[in-house]
């Protein structure tokens, strides 16, 4: 839950404006005017009389105005007392109380006059009275006797004081009287018994009234009430009644209702319009009668009526002339009802509708004072001119008085007055004072020079042009230095010259100049307006739940107006954040550690400004595990339900989901609980199903989202009675341990399954298909009996029966069980293999008679081992390999032999017991297979066209060996592989020699061995022949000469400068003969140098047809031949026409070229010469 708020200063500026406007006409103090009272002491003033009496009367005016009091109506010469002073400068009294005076003796009616040469003003009537607060008169107080159910009203009487004083009952010990709808306090503060019960007997009924204004508590005698009845009546109240009184008692009976107050069926009240309306009925009954109020021809008034004192008062506040009717109220129980009618009428002292105000004219104006109020009755209206009835104040000939009015025509300086209007009725009255003030003053603006004002945009703005002037001058409003006259409906102009902009935008702010003129004169002042953006929270606190002991964070992240200094408060339901370290509060957020019950609540983030102010709120919810319940009561015991009812604990904040019922057996497993049932959340009783003999304790654990409250106390003990079992031992079996025994075993029956003392069990058996009488023997609370004797493995029927002190469980129902086992007598017959392949068998055997196994059969164990390998002639060690079938099954597969070995194998039978005697070993034999790979292949001596190969026997020949074969091939730069070649090799062979290999070539090499079968799987090599060392040399030494970096760069130079020549001569039309020579041989094979390692190579792609590198040109029809490798410069020295010159020019035919000697064992490819790779480029 989120809640957010924002208050702008520019709305309490409106208030304040409100407060402007009031006070518009108010003269500056520099001014003659005449006296305004601006404070005095109230009407009806009640003093306290062991103070100094301060009874106040503050004027202003110009000049100061003096002060004189009337008291009683005569004149109060203050002079002539000593205890009396007057405060300088003021017209407030100070009486002396402190030192000697006495307060009574200033009681009285005091009014104060304020006067200076423009006129007088006077004050209110002001009545001075002590307060009192008497003692009670002494009475004697006899104790009331009262029969039970009967009525009772205890009498307070309290003295009467000043003001009256609030009334309360209590005891001996000063606790307040327990009140309800049947006793309860009165309005005149007697304490009324609708009707009486024993308990109210007491002795110390007393009545306290207390004087607020003094401080003071009273206390009354104590009153003693003593309730009885005709059970119980004692000797003492018997002799104080007479024979006829007791016999013609009747016992506590049923009355229907009659009315204790108001008496009677109708009453009246008056109330006064604005006061508190308090109606009451208080009426007497058995049952309590229940009060109830209506309003006759109409409704009680929404939101202001309000039932006190159990519904017997009836409050409506703020009165008003509708409230007037009659009200009923009706006391009903269900023997009848009563009820009274009070008519209420309101009344109202004199209330202003228009009260006068004050007036200031210029020599000449007209003006007018209305004094206009209402009340009930209508109040009457009388003047006053300078504190004098005006029938008999000096005549004034521009003053007329029509009525409520006052009229002024042609006023001179000599006009100037207070005038007074009364206004009373039989009620109070009212007195107001307005002065009619005669100036002539030119314009003056009484706000201060360019005063800045600051209000947050979109808000209202309120630009203040207080101002005085006689005649009132007019008021203008402009924006800037030479703006035009503010107009429109986007400005409201006051009569206090105020200049509100209802909703102030970023283009309001600026200069803004405010000009007063009347007839006397023009004045102007100007002010300033900036509008500032608002602040906002941008990340508001939002709603969390937190368990307890954990940590909380609140984030309140703010944007406001870079001219503006926020500060950030954090709050606690409204109030100041606890004074506890937990609480961190950080720049944009509020973070709570360890977070506790008393955290739990609502969080506010105040971000105040000297402009505006924005909050935002959420509520933090703390959840924990619920507390345990309690108060666990044990109800409606029988010996085999009980019902269990609870108090739930405080759910924490998470609902409880469900309740867990828990029990203990004091009896048998004290101190252990075990789980009974669990009910949902809503559900606080439950009736638990009870066993026999149990010392049932019960506990309730409550359970939410959180987890699990603690147990609840303990319930009280509820023992159940003794009964025969209900129920028979569980899991009952009969396995017999040896040959000749049958261990019957049970599940024994805990111990409130016992359902009394004595728990015993009896065992019961007999074989099964024969026709045996049960056996059977009572044995005490264990879990097993073993039978002796018995035949190997034999079926019985088994029953386990328990008892105790009290009689049978029911009839067990029978199991079967067998005797012990005993091992297998013969092995399986007719054992026959059947090889399917050199790795799998399969063997047969037939089944053994069943009475043979002597016990469950539980399968056939196939033993099998390797006794040689056929291939080797050598025995190892024997490892036996056992494979299991399950049941009755006579075929089995037998995986993972190895080929061409010799195995044996056999069978035997697996009961419980174990296994029986073993089948004659069965020899048989795997064919050969594909041999492994060989062991090792190694290649050696590497030379200019040999390699030598060396390998190893397999290490899994699998048979004979016939022969190894060899596969290799050539596999060039472009790691792409040459033609295959395939050798047989021997099997007695070890090694080889390969020779007319070709020299620096790599070669692959695939190596197998065989059997009669097949092939085995392969193992791979690779290897490389050498090359000629003097070529090596070579090319190494060319690479790295400096004489051949520079040949290079002149052959550079030459292709540009017959580049350019070539674009010549086609430009002029003339054939360039190497042109010709190109055109002859429309498909050179281009191989453009390589930079890397010195040698010729393609630089065309024939996958993704890229252009050609190094600046070549693509032949005629856009094609490259590739070749079928590369060749270094080496193969060239002596193989090509031309020559190189010292200076590494070229000599010779450009289309020299030669073909290369095949290599041995393999082609090699064509060659172009540097000429031809020269001819590329022209």
């Amino acid at each position: 839950m989120m809640k957010k708020k924002s208050i702008s200063s520019s709305k309490a500026s409106l208030v304040l404006f409100l407060c402007q406007m009031i006070s518009a006409l108010d003269v500056p103090l520099d001014l003659s005017q005449p006296p305004t009272i601006t404070q005095q002491s109230p009407k009806d003033y009640i003093v306290d009389p062991r103070e100094n009496i301060v009874i106040q009367c503050e004027a202003k005016g110009k000049p100061p105005p003096s002060f004189s009091w009337t008291r009683n109506g005569t004149h109060f010469d203050i002079d002539k007392d000593a205890q009396v002073t007057m405060k300088p400068n003021s017209g407030t009294l100070v009486i002396n109380i402190m030192n000697g005076g006495k307060a009574e003796a200033y009681e009285g009616v005091y009014q104060c006059t304020a006067r200076n040469e423009r006129g007088a003003a006077i004050s209110n009537n002001i009545v001075i009275r002590p307060s009192r607060s008497p003692l009670w008169t002494k009475e004697k107080l006899e104790p009331n006797q009262v029969r039970e159910g009967d009525s009772l009203v205890l009498h307070c009487r309290p003295p009467v004081g000043l003001p009256p004083p609030i009334i309360f009952w209590m005891d001996n010990a000063f606790q307040r009287l327990p009140q309800s709808e049947r006793v309860s306090q009165g309005l005149n503060g007697d304490l009324y018994f609708s009707n009486v019960q024993p308990e109210d007997t007491r002795e110390d009924y007393i009545c306290y009234a207390r004087f607020n204004h003094t401080q003071t508590i009273q206390q009354k005698q104590p009153i003693s009430v003593k309730v009885f009845s005709m059970d119980s009546l004692n000797d003492t109240i018997a002799a104080n009644l007479s024979d006829t009184d007791i016999y013609g008692a009747k016992p506590v009976t049923e009355r229907q209702p009659i009315l204790l107050t108001p008496t009677g069926s109708t009453s009246t009240k008056v109330e006064l319009r604005g006061n508190v309306l308090l109606l009451e009925c208080i009426a007497a009954g058995l049952p309590t009668p229940v009060i109830r109020w209506i309003k006759e021809g109409g409704e009680l008034p929404a939101n202001r009526t309000f039932f006190e004192n159990f519904k017997k008062t009836l409050k409506i506040i703020e009165v008003s002339e509708a409230d007037s009717g009659n009200y009923k109220c009706i006391a009903r129980n269900i023997l009848g009802s009563a009820h009274h009618v009070i008519s209420v009428t309101v009344k109202a002292a004199p209330y202003w509708i228009t009260a006068p105000r004050n007036l200031v004219l210029s020599p000449g104006e007209d003006g007018t004072l209305i004094c206009r109020a209402n009340g009930n009755p209508k109040p009457n209206i009388s003047w006053l001119a300078n504190g004098v009835p005006i029938a008999i104040a000096p005549e004034d000939p521009s003053r007329k008085v029509d009525g409520d009015t006052i009229i002024f025509s042609h006023v001179q300086e000599r006009s100037s007055a207070v005038y007074q209007c009364n206004a009373s009725n039989e009620y109070g009255y009212l007195l107001a004072n307005a002065f009619v003030n005669i100036l002539a003053e030119p314009p003056r603006i009484l706000t201060p020079a360019n005063k800045l004002y600051q209000v947050i945009a979109d808000s209202p703005a309120l630009l203040d042009c207080a101002y005085f002037g006689s005649p009132k001058p007019e008021i203008e409003w402009f924006k800037g230095v030479k703006g035009s006259i503010l107009r429109g409906n986007e400005y409201v102009f006051h009569d206090n010259g105020t200049l509100e902009i209802p909703v102030a935008q970023k283009d309001s702010a600026g200069t803004y100049t405010c000009v007063a003129r009347n007839e006397l004169g023009k004045i102007q002042n100007e002010v300033q307006l900036e509008v500032k953006d608002p602040t906002m929270i941008i990340k508001q606190p939002e709603y969390k739940v937190i368990q307890r002991y954990g940590q909380v964070s609140f984030e309140c992240i703010i944007k406001h107006d870079s001219t503006l200094l926020p500060t950030v408060i954090w709050l606690k339901d409204n109030d100041e954040l606890p004074d506890d370290e937990r609480f961190l509060v950080g720049k944009d957020n509020l973070t709570i550690m360890n977070v506790t019950d008393k955290d739990d609540g609502t969080y506010t983030c105040i971000v105040n400004t000297t402009l505006d102010s924005v909050s935002a709120s959420a509520v933090l919810t703390v959840v924990a595990r619920p507390n345990p319940p309690f108060d666990l009561e044990l109800t409606g015991q029988l010996e085999r339900s009980v019902e269990l009812s609870w108090i739930p604990g405080d759910e924490n904040n998470s609902p409880i989901t469900n309740f867990v019922i828990e029990y203990e057996d004091g009896l048998h497993e004290p101190g252990v609980w075990h789980y009974q049932t669990e009910v949902p959340g809503t559900q606080t009783t439950v009736q638990l199903k009870l066993s026999p003999y149990v010392n049932y304790s019960f506990r309730v654990i409550a359970v939410n989202e959180i987890g699990r409250s603690q147990p609840s106390e303990p319930s009280e003990q509820y023992l159940t009675k003794s009964a025969n079992p209900d129920e028979n031992p569980s899991n009952v079996q009969g396995i017999g341990s040896e040959p000749d025994n049958l261990v019957i075993t049970w599940e024994s029956l805990k111990g409130f399954q016992s359902n009394g003392p004595g728990l015993q069990y009896k065992v019961s058996w007999r074989q099964k298909d024969v026709d045996d009488e049960w056996t059977s023997v009572i044995v005490a609370n264990v879990s097993k009996y073993i039978v002796s004797g018995t035949p190997t493995f034999v079926p019985y029927e088994i029953k386990v029966q328990a008892l105790n002190d009290l009689g049978y469980a029911p009839e067990p129902s029978e199991v079967i069980g067998h005797s012990g086992e005993d091992l297998p007598m013969v092995a399986p017959g007719n054992v026959q293999v059947h090889v399917i392949n050199s790795t799998l068998a399969k063997v047969h055997w037939d089944p053994v008679p069943l009475k043979t196994v002597r016990g469950h059969l539980q399968g056939y164990k196939v033993y099998y081992w390797k006794v040689q390998s056929l291939s080797r002639r050598s025995r190892r060690h024997v490892e036996k390999k056992i494979l299991t079938f399950r049941g009755n099954k006579t075929f089995g597969m037998l995986p993972g032999l190895e080929p061409y070995s010799s195995y044996k194998l056999n069978v035997r039978v697996v009961n419980g017991k174990g296994e029986g005697p073993a089948s004659p070993d069965k020899v048989f034999k795997t064919p050969e297979g594909v041999p492994s790979s060989p062991s090792f292949l190694k290649i050696t001596n590497p030379t200019l066209d040999s390699l030598t190969l060396e390998w190893g026997l397999p290490a899994h020949p699998n048979g004979v060996l016939t022969s190894y074969i060899l596969k290799f091939q050539p596999i060039n730069n472009t790691h792409e592989l040459g033609p295959l070649v395939e050798i047989r090799i021997p099997a007695n062979e070890s090694s080889l020699i390969l020779k007319n290999l070709n020299y620096s070539t790599r070669y692959k090499f695939y190596f197998n061995a065989q059997t009669s079968v097949g092939s085995g799987s392969q193992i791979t090599e690779e290897a490389v022949t050498i090359m000629d060392e003097a070529m090596a040399s070579r090319q190494v030494d060319i690479a790295t000469q400096g004489w051949f970096i520079g040949l290079m760069c002149a052959v550079a130079l030459l292709i540009l400068i017959l580049l350019i020549v070539c674009f010549i001569r086609r430009n002029k039309g003339g054939k360039y003969p190497v042109k010709e020579k190109e055109d002859a041989h429309a498909d050179p094979e281009i191989q453009p140098m390589k930079e890397d390692d010195g040698t010729f190579g393609e630089y065309s792609d024939a996958e993704d047809h890229k252009p050609l590198k190094k600046g070549s040109r693509t032949p005629s029809d856009r094609t490259v031949k590739k070749e079928d490798s590369d060749d270094s410069l080496v193969d060239y020295g002596e193989g090509v026409n031309g020559q190189f010159n010292e200076d590494g020019s070229f000599i010779g035919q450009y289309s020299g070229k030669k073909e290369k000697e095949p290599a041995e064992g393999n082609e090699s490819s064509e060659a172009p010469s540097p000429v031809n790779a020269m001819n590329s480029f022209v």
